[in-house]
């Protein structure tokens, strides 16, 4: 993998999560996940990680463990919005490359933070972001799991919670060719700042509203998304308390 143009990471870490509320701050194996997410973002190439955030009560804690935490508006809808906000405040160069890294991501490999940004220092897009192969069919047909398929320079084609591609026979005549086709979307971007403040100009599009898909305003309004196959398998993320007892069980002592 080729060394990345210098790129900053931001952590988008809203406090009031609809599934588990707090969830940034909750403790996991003796320190708030944030902590997690922030240590693998440092690990990383970056220059500067920072976290973006609309609650006092991260700040407190990210100072706690020596973070640099900035406070951002309550009323943004996602956390491109608040990277978009925070760009904007610090007037970084239109040409620079920012890697949204989400706050609910304890394990995920620094290498990944890095490919993500290397893949947009090499490609004419306007977004980067990454994919795992899919190897099941449950995989393949469970909405939680987000599909993405691309031309054959990988530029994204479309996301979505349904799986895709469809066979024309159904269920039945799905084969592990359809495992190729598509790829299991990780929620990981790399933006330089000038497509990031354009997309969050945007109005939210009747695509992304059907799918709950953010990436797919990208997609309607011409953006293009490239995407990477992830060189290392990501950890589980952590929506759910469940997810958080999983987690806390691969990273006990």
């Amino acid at each position: 993998m080729a060394a990345p143009d210098l790129f900053r990471v931001v952590i988008p870490a809203r406090y009031a999560s609809t599934r588990l509320p707090g969830k940034v701050l909750l403790p996991l194996a003796g320190k708030p996940m944030l902590q997690w997410v922030y240590e693998r973002a440092c690990a990383s190439r970056a220059e500067e990680v920072l976290i973006a955030t609309d609650d006092e009560r991260v700040v407190r804690a990210a100072q706690a463990f020596g973070a640099a935490a900035l406070m951002t508006q309550a009323t943004h809808a996602t956390g491109t919005d608040r990277i978009a906000e925070l760009a904007r405040a610090r007037a970084w160069p239109q040409t620079h490359i920012v890697v949204n890294v989400q706050g609910d991501e304890p394990l995920l490999p620094p290498l990944l933070i890095d490919q993500v940004a290397a893949e947009l220092s090499a490609q004419r897009a306007d977004i980067a972001t990454l994919a795992t192969p899919i190897g099941s069919l449950d995989e393949l047909l469970d909405p939680n799991v987000v599909k993405v398929v691309c031309d054959a320079q990988g530029a994204a084609l479309y996301f979505s919670r349904a799986p895709i591609p469809w066979d024309r026979d159904g269920a039945a005549g799905i084969t592990p060719r359809h495992f190729h086709a598509a790829r299991r979307h990780r929620g990981i971007y790399a933006y330089r700042v000038a497509a990031l403040e354009r997309l969050a100009r945007l109005a939210p599009t009747v695509l992304e509203q059907c799918e709950k898909l953010e990436q797919l305003r990208a997609l309607e309004h011409g953006l293009r998304v490239h995407v990477g196959v992830a060189c290392e398998q990501p950890g589980p993320d952590v929506n759910t308390l469940a997810d958080l007892e999983r987690v806390a069980a691969l990273v006990a002592p």
